[in-house]
């Protein structure tokens, strides 16, 4: 399972150790060597953040301790006034991380204490590593902590990954380092990017330790880099609007016109050459009014709901196109409701539910299962919850796993929003986005998305990379509108006029 080029592999805790094991054992790299590549990058970044004061670095028994005394060496050997803290005792150190003890200049390491830290410039966190899976036990947990009380007076990094995160899932399940960065050896781990271990890394700065590419571990997670963008086809001189890709998107009930109207545009924004609008009857004359590039078809509907005897007609104009958005604005009356199941069920092209066309499956995971074409969901957490029959706070807690479930329980590419939007297949294999637009935390961007990723499903993409380049595209014109008018003030019409923009 192979990743595709354009995303930027995540090995998880169990990938690490096999390449750690690989360029130890088979390309000869001696383990201390690589221990002082680590620790002399975490060094320098410290020096970066923390360039005058005290420093205080803590440290685990294991490698990550190790790695943390490495830095702490070279601070001192660079003239820097450096307190190291250990956890247990100096006999409890083995291997190199003993090594790299006995190898201290100064003075020598103290048993950790909280009031070590009051007054420090920075505060080095080389408590866990990559393989603590779980929550922290004492003394490492009182550590974290103490750690935790200082942030807002001491400059906080952590080595690899923030003490009490999951590096393989980014799942916090007790105390946790929140880091103001995050140096990270060989390759950034998911836990980094992935919430809630997002929200404890800071800035994630990638230190090489002289791992060359290749050998045995194949990550199955990955950044999306801006590679995606390559896999979206262009028009040409010969291209027509139809050649161009073409959208059908179903949705629309009293109070909820400007879901499928936003939806439309995007997709025409992003680049398809003829979208559809299936909306209630009753509401019509609001989508003709609005919709001047979108063809617009009345269904039957009951005050303004979607009625189940609409199905028909819908799926004979799905026949028409490349791709189905079903679910911007749909509402949630029961016979609209029978109405989402029945196109989903009968309509073969491929097929973006999002949210009310989600909330129909609601429990109903494994219906999708049975579709004849692909098949993409675009939850949030809440949505997901209810596909999966958990709190919403249960998605948050374990983002991954659940995106990785409900992606095999549905045999669908899903899409869950956040600031870390997890893409994952139902082969396992997950893309996460870098995020960084909280512009996009208004109404309407969701329904951006859907219209984006409906755009790209309709050039015939590959569902995954589609819905990969929908999410890179997306943030972009997020930052984009951003940058022109301010974070605080942007609406969804502003990241659909950014759209181009973002794709070109």
């Amino acid at each position: 399972m192979t990743l595709p080029p354009w995303l930027e592999p995540l090995p998880d805790a169990a990938e690490q150790r096999a390449l750690d094991g690989w360029a130890i054992g088979e390309l000869g790299i001696p383990g201390l060597e690589l221990m002082d590549r680590a620790g002399t990058g975490l060094a320098e970044l410290v020096t970066e953040l923390a360039p005058a004061g005290r420093i205080a670095v803590v440290c685990g028994k294991g490698n990550n301790g190790g790695d943390g005394l490495v830095a702490a060496r070279v601070l001192r050997e660079r003239g820097r006034e450096v307190d190291v803290l250990i956890l247990g005792s100096a006999d409890e150190y083995k291997g190199d991380a003993r090594a790299n003890l006995e190898r201290l200049p100064g003075s020598p390491p103290e048993p950790f204490a909280a009031a070590g830290l009051a007054g420090a410039g920075a505060i080095v966190d080389a408590i866990l590593g990559t393989g603590f899976a779980g929550e922290p036990r004492e003394p490492a947990a009182g550590a974290i902590e103490a750690i935790n009380a200082e942030r807002d007076r001491s400059v906080v990094v952590a080595c690899d990954i923030p003490s009490g995160v999951d590096g393989s899932t980014g799942v916090v399940a007790g105390a946790a380092v929140r880091a103001h960065a995050t140096a990270t050896f060989h390759a950034a781990k998911p836990g980094l990017w992935i919430a809630p271990g997002k929200l404890h890394s800071g800035e994630v700065r990638v230190i090489d330790i002289g791992i060359p590419p290749g050998g045995p571990a194949e990550p199955r997670v990955g950044l999306i880099g801006d590679g995606v963008l390559d896999g979206i086809p262009r028009r040409g001189a010969e291209s027509t609007k139809f050649a161009a890709g073409s959208v059908l998107v179903c949705g629309g009930s009293p109070g909820l016109t400007g879901a499928p109207c936003m939806a439309s545009e995007s997709a025409m924004r992003a680049g398809a050459g003829y979208v559809t609008a299936c909306v209630p009857a009753t509401l019509h004359a609001i989508f003709e009014g609005r919709l001047l590039e979108v063809m617009t078809v009345p269904l039957r509907d009951t005050a303004g709901a979607l009625h189940p005897m609409a199905v028909r007609e819908a799926v004979e104009r799905a026949a028409r196109v490349d791709a189905v958005v079903l679910g911007p604005g749909l509402g949630r009356d029961p016979g609209t409701v029978r109405f989402a199941r029945g196109l989903a069920s009968a309509v073969e092209r491929p097929l973006l539910l999002d949210a009310d066309g989600l909330n129909a499956h609601a429990g109903e995971l494994d219906a999708l299962a049975d579709r004849k074409g692909a098949t993409v969901l675009t939850p949030h957490a809440g949505e997901l919850g209810r596909l999966l029959g958990i709190e919403s706070g249960a998605v948050q807690a374990r983002r991954l796993e659940c995106a990785r479930r409900a992606a095999s329980e549905a045999r669908a590419v899903v899409v869950l929003k956040g600031d870390d939007t997890i893409v994952a297949q139902p082969d396992g294999r997950v893309a996460v986005s870098r995020g960084g637009a909280p512009a996009l935390a208004t109404a309407g961007t969701g329904d951006v998305l859907s219209g984006v990723i409906g755009a790209f499903l309709s050039k015939r993409m590959d569902p995954f990379q589609a819905a990969c380049a929908g999410v890179f595209v997306h943030v972009a014109a997020g930052r984009q509108a951003a940058a022109k008018i301010g974070p605080e003030g942007v609406i969804a019409s502003d990241v659909i006029d950014a759209l181009p923009r973002a794709i070109r």
